[in-house]
């Protein structure tokens, strides 16, 4: 704000405009007086607004207008500061305004420092005093922004993340410029250790879709999409089979959608899904913000609750904090009935929607196409209705987005792979350059993890915490991990086993009974088996037969058929 007024600004005036009356009746209350540059008012409880408060910064207009009101109220701030010194007016305006930005420093501190004092899970700053009504230099603003920024992270001793968004008006093109040659800068100097989004990765919200076939999970897409980007088919071997992602703006939002197939199947050959579920960790690497658990309003047979016994099975408490229950097929729901009191019919799915928050919707991707708003049988209220609480949740999560050691592997070498392309590609789209360097890790993963179950696989991208030690075992191979592998045969004589049939050779968990632990253990046995044997393979179909060998040769050592 300009001086002691809360609405001098553009983004006062806008404040007002969406609280009214009350935004300045609350500062006066908490300002309590006159403020001085530098000051912060911090008013909380503002009805109509998505924060929970808005911090006011005191600060002097930057200008060189040696008339008016602006250089008067300079003045009188450099007066208390310098008594009794005598500047030219040029040297004075320049001492001042060098002062100003001392000013500008010290308000973001403490804006920063309030929010954590306070427990804020994140604050979002725009480019103070650069508008017209303040008129600071775009330039040094972005200086100052980012260094203070810099070294409240660099201080703070709280390890919970907190989030600092800078918000550029998108009219501003020169600040948006400035910024962004500010963030190369930022980034070149090494100043991203912990910032949240890595170089290169979309700011889009990664939202993965996860369900059995035929549960809906692409027609769901195409209907948050508002059209048809994702394959569909209605025949009996309808189904998605491979990872497909795409990008688009839905209501004001950047959203990718990264449709899979059935992981949470019941069906036999689920080592047809491994190639998948690595592409799918890529795809939405460095981590996804939110999953969609689709189902459908169906009664529930043996079947269904195989499937909700499964997805409980794999996901792991954290990961259940991003994940919101998405129902298909909505039409099935009976007049008058919201999907809460469907839910509410089957202690099942009651459990598993309380260990997502809560959180469901329901959605009809045939009957419930209409444009009325504010309907609960319309898909376009459903889908602005699903998309706020993903936004909620992600506010609710800091920010961030999920992300265990297998995500962060993935990205690490991800960016590995990036810079070695831009190193040899020179000017490449920086899309591009994300997209070949996926690839290429994808398929390298998939190599070396060619003799890992797809149960250790999806258990590791759902996040129980075995299954994730084990993949990164199997991954980086190392003498502590072949040290402790090497004990795996006494934990029950038959800890795994390769089973030879119908001309396919796959690893199996022997003793299903004793639980997850022998089921992860034979596993990764047979991961870092088959990545040893499958180094130096140049194809999957290599890799595979290559991994497939080893593993059936080591476990007739081991186990007697």
């Amino acid at each position: 704000m300009v001086g002691h007024d809360p609405v001098s600004t553009r983004v006062g005036n806008t404040l007002y405009e969406m609280v009214g009356p009350q935004l300045t009746e609350r500062f006066r209350e908490e300002a309590g007086g006159e403020t001085m540059p530098g000051d912060t008012i911090l008013v909380e409880g503002l009805r109509g607004l998505p924060s929970n408060a808005v911090f006011f910064l005191n600060l002097s207009p930057w200008d060189d207008d040696q008339e008016g009101g602006a250089v008067q109220v300079k003045l009188m701030f450099y007066s208390s500061l310098h008594h009794d010194t005598v500047f030219p007016m040029s040297s004075l305006l320049n001492e001042l305004n060098s002062d100003l930005f001392q000013v500008l420093r010290l308000g973001i501190n403490t804006i920063l420092t309030s929010c954590e004092e306070r427990g804020f899970g994140s604050v979002a700053l725009p480019v103070l005093g650069a508008g017209i009504a303040l008129r600071f230099p775009d330039s040094l603003v972005a200086k100052v922004l980012r260094e203070e920024v810099h070294k409240f992270e660099q201080n703070r001793n709280s390890r919970t993340p907190m989030l600092i968004n800078i918000v550029i008006h998108p009219n501003d093109e020169d600040s948006c410029e400035v910024f962004k040659s500010a963030q190369e800068a930022f980034q070149l100097r090494g100043f991203t250790k912990d910032v949240h989004q890595p170089y290169g990765v979309s700011t889009s919200k990664r939202i993965v879709l996860l369900g059995k076939t035929g549960s809906g999970k692409s027609n769901l897409a195409n209907t948050i999409f508002g059209e048809k980007l994702f394959t569909t088919n209605d025949s009996p071997n309808s189904g998605t089979s491979t990872c497909q992602a795409e990008t688009k703006s839905v209501n004001g939002r950047s959203i990718t959608l990264i449709d899979t197939p059935g992981f949470f199947d019941t069906r036999e050959g689920e080592e047809d899904l491994k190639p998948e579920i690595v592409s799918c960790i890529t795809e939405c690497s460095p981590g996804p913000h939110a999953f969609l658990i689709v189902l459908k309003v169906d009664k529930f047979t043996e079947h269904e609750q195989a499937v909700i016994t499964k997805i409980c099975q794999y996901f792991s408490k954290d990961a259940l904090k991003y994940a919101v229950i998405v129902f298909t097929h909505g039409d099935q729901l009976p007049k008058g009935k919201k999907i809460e009191d469907f839910v509410n019919q089957n202690k099942k799915l009651s459990d598993l929607v309380e260990s997502c928050g809560g959180r469901c919707h329901v959605i009809d991707n045939r009957y419930w196409n209409n444009k009325v708003q504010n309907n609960y049988r319309s898909n376009q209220f459903q889908v602005e209705e699903l998309l706020n609480t993903v936004d909620k949740m992600v506010m609710e999560n800091n920010g961030g987005y999920y992300v265990n050691q297998v995500f962060e592997a993935v990205e690490k070498e991800i960016q590995k792979e990036e810079d070695l392309i831009r190193q040899s590609a020179g000017n490449m789209p920086v899309e591009e350059v994300r997209k070949q360097a996926k690839s290429t890790v994808s398929n390298r993963f998939l190599i070396n993890l060619a003799g890992t179950t797809t149960g250790v696989l999806l258990g590791a991208f759902c996040g129980v915490r075995a299954m994730v030690g084990l993949v990164i075992t199997a991954l980086q191979n190392s003498p502590v991990a072949m040290n402790f592998l090497k004990k795996i045969p006494a934990l029950g004589g038959a800890a795994a086993a390769a089973v030879a049939g119908g001309g396919e050779v796959a690893v199996v968990a022997a003793g299903a009974a004793a639980g997850v632990t022998l089921a992860a253990a034979g596993g990764v046995w047979g991961g870092v088996i088959g990545r040893d044997a499958a180094e130096g393979a140049e194809t999957l179909s290599e890799a595979v037969d290559m991994a497939a060998n080893a593993v059936y040769n080591k476990g007739k050592k081991i186990v007697r058929f």
